[in-house]
């Protein structure tokens, strides 16, 4: 089970990097949430709208790493900016017959020009 919840995150973000949103549909629950720093649990349709056009800002997208288990699979990846910002983020996804219900995120660093960029408190 874990190498088809490996498969489903690998076709999940391939969708997302290049671009193909109803593949991208297919995959995802109808009762999916979309939970991160900035999101708290949006439905759908919400990241469709809210996180899906950021994708059109990114030069490149690797996925670094997939650790699956039973439930779902956590993943790092590494995005390049078209202004060649880089940031890196894992997210846990929980996976259910096939189909991906949530995606947790937590954020990491982030790169300028090649140097650290330290992330500021904000109020």
């Amino acid at each position: 089970m874990s190498d088809d919840n490996e498969a489903i995150v690998r076709a999940q973000y391939e969708a997302f990097r290049d671009r193909r949103r109803e593949d991208s549909e297919a995959l995802l629950a109808a009762d999916f949430t979309f939970t991160s720093p900035y999101d708290d649990a949006i439905s759908r349709d919400a990241f469709f709208e809210r996180c899906w056009p950021n994708g059109d800002r990114f030069a490149d997208f690797r996925i670094e790493r997939v650790a699956p288990d039973a439930d779902g699979a956590f993943v790092t990846y590494l995005v390049t900016t078209d202004t060649g910002d880089q940031f890196r983020n894992s997210e846990y996804l929980t996976i259910a017959d096939g189909q991906i219900h949530k995606v947790h995120v937590y954020f990491g660093e982030s790169y300028r020009g090649g140097e650290f960029v330290a992330k500021t408190p904000e109020a």
